[in-house]
């Protein structure tokens, strides 16, 4: 047991210690100096990284460890980099972000400590969905919502603004996980086959219809095509795992298409987005004043100059792209530490998802299967539209790269989702406890009685 829990803290060291080297060569190259401020902040988050882990022994003694230092990795490589655009730009976004860091590590670490069984979630289903679709139509409330670039997604708070559709993927997370398991045998019947695919039965299309044009809302009312991709996703992606079904997952991408469709060409921000990412390098786009393609290409060139193995931590210019600290912080990186810096990232991702979904294969509750699932999937589908979106594979959508760009919101969130896969771990690889003992041990004892009961009629006789 002592070298396992070596094993599992020396994954967390090492991070640390490739993260302080991270920030160490950057400050070096960039102000000469080490600023206290980070010191300072770096240490604490450092500290509390260690009492995380502390906790996490305690509290979840069988949970995956490795989700958590590589959450570390990914977030100290993105606040390394929004840190040094900040001194190019003089900002301080790099110092709120390991602030909101300190705020998500105590929400995570009060998961761990609280959440001893997950399928506490399941009792509030219902109440998981209001609070979703509250926080999802927040932004629409007169007077709370704010327009940030054309998409009010955002609603304003004491001392700025928050992204209410980040928590709103949790808690629809946790009904979409209750409700399909309560009604996933009626969901898994099949009516009709269509070239070799079986249909659903029309009265089963109902949850499915709802979340599409809840969707759709999103897209119409906040002109945000990423959130409302992803909620959709996240759905059809849980439908799949809960009936197995895959004429679900061609219903989902064919209801989606055809709304994305209609969307472009009636809505101008939309048909913008796809202009954009269908001609990025035409004079008519990349000069365009409002919804071109100048900050795409610039991240594109930005992805050029770093090549396989990149300028080098502090030496490229990564601030020339809008918003390379949020947005496109996927450029930003690649053009200080390259192609192979990128895949390595990439690579950090693939572990989180794949311990996720191990989680998800080794629990045996429907509900946890279904929650594990679906927030990895989650957190997944994110990765890849960011990626995608700022390399020119799908039009851009707006949506931050998990644990990497600023936003106290998106950080908050993630780690939130990071805690409850640890948690749900921790109940997937539990050892069972020996049911056949008891059972044995009750035979064994029938067994002596048995056998006294007949020695005892011998010796009277």
């Amino acid at each position: 047991m002592i070298q396992t829990r070596l094993r599992q803290i020396s994954l967390l060291l090492f991070a640390m210690a490739i993260s302080f080297i991270a920030f160490f060569q950057m400050f070096e190259r960039t102000a000469g100096t080490f600023p206290q401020q980070y010191a300072i902040l770096l240490g604490v988050a450092a500290a509390m990284f260690l009492v995380l882990w502390g906790l996490t022994i305690r509290f979840q003694p069988y949970a995956s460890q490795s989700i958590m230092p590589c959450v570390l990795m990914l977030n100290a490589i993105g606040t390394m980099m929004i840190a040094r655009i900040d001194q190019q730009s003089g900002a301080t976004v790099g110092t709120k972000q390991l602030l909101w860091l300190i705020v998500a590590l105590v929400f995570a670490g009060a998961i761990i400590v609280g959440m001893r069984d997950y399928r506490i979630l399941r009792r509030f289903s219902y109440v998981s969905m209001v609070v979703g679709l509250l926080l999802l139509l927040s932004p629409m409330v007169p007077g709370l919502g704010i327009d940030i670039n054309g998409a009010s997604v955002w609603i304003r708070v004491p001392g700025g603004t928050i992204q209410p559709a980040e928590f709103a993927k949790l808690f629809l997370a946790f009904f979409f996980a209750a409700y399909l398991f309560d009604h996933r045998d009626q969901l898994a019947v099949g009516g009709k086959k269509v070239l070799g695919l079986q249909l659903p039965r029309i009265k089963d299309m109902g949850p499915i219809i709802i979340i599409w044009g809840v969707s759709m809302g999103v897209l119409v009312m906040q002109h945000d095509l990423g959130t409302s991709l992803m909620f959709f996703a996240m759905f059809v992606a849980m439908l799949y795992v809960s009936t197995g079904r895959k004429s679900w997952i061609v219903i989902g991408l064919i209801a989606f298409a055809a709304g994305a469709v209609l969307a472009a060409s009636i809505f101008s921000h939309v048909g913008s987005r796809v202009d954009a990412w269908l001609n990025p390098f035409s004079d008519e786009q990349y000069n365009k004043h409002f919804g071109g393609s100048w900050q795409i290409v610039t991240g594109i060139f930005g992805l050029a100059s770093g090549g396989i193995i990149g300028t080098g931590i502090g030496q490229g210019y990564p601030n020339l792209t809008t918003y390379g600290n949020s947005d496109f912080i996927y450029t930003s990186i690649g053009e200080e530490i390259g192609l192979t810096g990128l895949l390595a990232v990439l690579v950090i991702y693939l572990i989180i998802i794949a311990s996720g979904f191990i989680t998800a294969m080794k629990i045996k509750d429907g509900f946890g299967k279904l929650l594990a699932s679906g927030l990895v999937f989650t957190m997944a589908f994110q990765v890849f539209t960011v990626v995608g979106g700022v390399t020119l594979v799908i039009p851009l959508t707006g949506m931050t790269l998990p644990y990497m760009a600023a936003g106290g919101s998106s950080l908050i969130a993630n780690y939130i989702l990071a805690a409850l896969l640890v948690v749900i771990s921790n109940s997937a690889n539990k050892p069972e406890p020996p049911a056949d003992l008891s059972e044995t041990f009750q035979y064994e004892a029938l067994a002596a009685l048995r056998d006294h009961e007949l020695q005892k009629e011998r010796d009277t006789r």
